[in-house]
């Protein structure tokens, strides 16, 4: 794909459906009793993912476009499946079911593609085990695929144990699988973390009819406790627009000239919304309108406009609400004036790529001054950037943040394997070109 420079952005954008959210719903929905209703689902390849392994485990799923049905069958009406579960590229699908499955009474193997396979699983396994979980990975590297309950005899239910897990790093892809494992175990499980990480399992398993708590301390770290439960009940779900998505938009609209974009119903829960702080802290002119409650979940249609965006400091416990974002992050400081620093983001290593080294590698194919760190980048911005040649390495995030690049850049920018951006957005390019026109 080649972007040419723009010469100004504007329209209205409709961001597709959170990812984080619509895997949630389908996962909640299949282990409810009755039926749940999704409105603008993301139909991304991941979320696919996730309702093809529910479907392989005999939940009907009716999927129209416009919405999703998906007829649950209660907490244990899961059946055991014919064949391997295709992950696809999907983390969240795998390390989430990882805990629903857990407490199953029946064998399954979880595997994905090629990048899937060689993402860490232990940080899900080792505390999954802690609470008595048959979970292994086939080829004893930590990575899937991920054979579970393979020496459960057959119909027999697992015994599973609350416990309290101490999480070094502010992962809710981890406090979801023992959360959901949780679900099944005998007494409560709690997760303490350093400050809290997206916390839409908590919001939508309460909406589902399941008893989750969340307590502050003084420090700054969070305690997220859950009870087991009879059962969980359907729900009707409107899934708002994805802020990682919406991210490179905001971005957009924010550094070419001569822009004013007006991006509707996107989530800004504040355990997610890490992007909008560090816009303002760069002197982003960012204003939010038409603000609303749905499902637990705050939107709000953000209205942006060209910026001149100043250097940063990015860390701490704001790196876990932005941490997708932080490629695109990257590129905005690149066009601002003087330099941006992140750090305490090592995860970024363990994405779909070590997103440390391709963010820089592309933003040095743009004629950025960057220094990768061992637990981030420091961008020295404000310097001309042309346009390059950006290898996505099949990373979507990646692909994006360097389309928009491209768009701010001199020159023409060319993005290798740009099709990837399908695991997220898969009107992405289309959208671009609209708000060109």
């Amino acid at each position: 794909m080649e972007i040419q420079t723009a010469k100004g952005l504007r329209g209205e954008i409709q961001i597709p459906g959170d990812k984080s959210i619509s895997h949630r719903s389908v996962m909640f929905g299949a282990l409810a009793k009755g039926t749940t209703e999704i409105t603008h689902f993301l139909q991304g390849a991941d979320c696919l993912s996730t309702i093809g392994c529910f479907r392989e485990m005999g939940i009907e799923i009716e999927n129209t476009n416009k919405k999703i049905i998906v007829h649950g069958k209660g907490l244990h009406g899961l059946s055991a499946p014919s064949k391997i579960l295709d992950v696809g590229n999907s983390g969240t699908t795998t390390r989430l079911i990882s805990g629903i499955l857990s407490g199953q009474p029946f064998a399954s193997t979880l595997s994905g593609d090629a990048s899937l396979n060689s993402r860490p699983m232990n940080r899900i396994m080792e505390p999954l085990q802690m609470m008595g979980a048959d979970i292994q990975s086939k080829f004893i590297n930590g990575c899937a695929p991920l054979l579970i309950n393979a020496n459960l005899p057959v119909g027999k239910k697992p015994t599973l144990t609350g416990i309290h897990y101490h999480s070094k790093v502010a992962s809710a892809q981890v406090k979801s699988a023992l959360l959901l494992a949780g679900l099944y175990a005998e007494g409560v499980t709690t997760v303490t973390e350093p400050n809290l990480s997206r916390n839409h399992t908590e919001l939508m398993l309460n909406e589902f009819g399941a008893q989750v708590t969340t307590k502050m301390n003084p420090d700054g770290s969070a305690v997220i406790s859950i009870s087991p439960c009879e059962e969980l009940y359907g729900h009707a779900i409107v899934v708002p627009g994805d802020i990682s998505s919406a991210a490179y938009f905001i971005a957009a609209g924010l550094l070419v000239p001569n822009s004013e974009l007006l991006i509707q119903n996107v989530g800004i829960n504040p355990t997610r919304a890490g992007i909008l702080k560090v816009c303002e802290a760069m002197g982003a002119n960012i204003t939010y309108l038409n603000q609303r409650t749905g499902n637990g979940e705050p939107t709000a249609d953000l209205l942006v406009k060209t910026s001149s965006l100043h250097g940063t400091t990015i860390e701490g416990a704001l790196i876990s609400t932005l941490i997708d974002e932080i490629p695109m992050i990257a590129v905005m400081a690149a066009f601002a004036e003087g330099t941006t620093i992140i750090k305490d983001a090592a995860e970024l290593k363990v994405k779909e790529t070590d997103r440390i080294w391709t963010t820089t590698e592309g933003l040095k194919s743009l004629g950025v001054d960057v220094t990768p760190t061992e637990d981030g980048m420091i961008i020295y911005g404000g310097k001309p950037v042309h346009g390059g040649v950006i290898n996505s390495y099949l990373d979507h995030r990646i692909a994006m943040a360097f389309a928009i690049a491209g768009l701010a850049a001199e020159g023409t920018t060319t993005i290798l394997d740009s099709q990837c951006v399908d695991v997220s957005y898969p009107d992405f390019f289309q959208t671009l070109e609209k708000i060109q026109g």
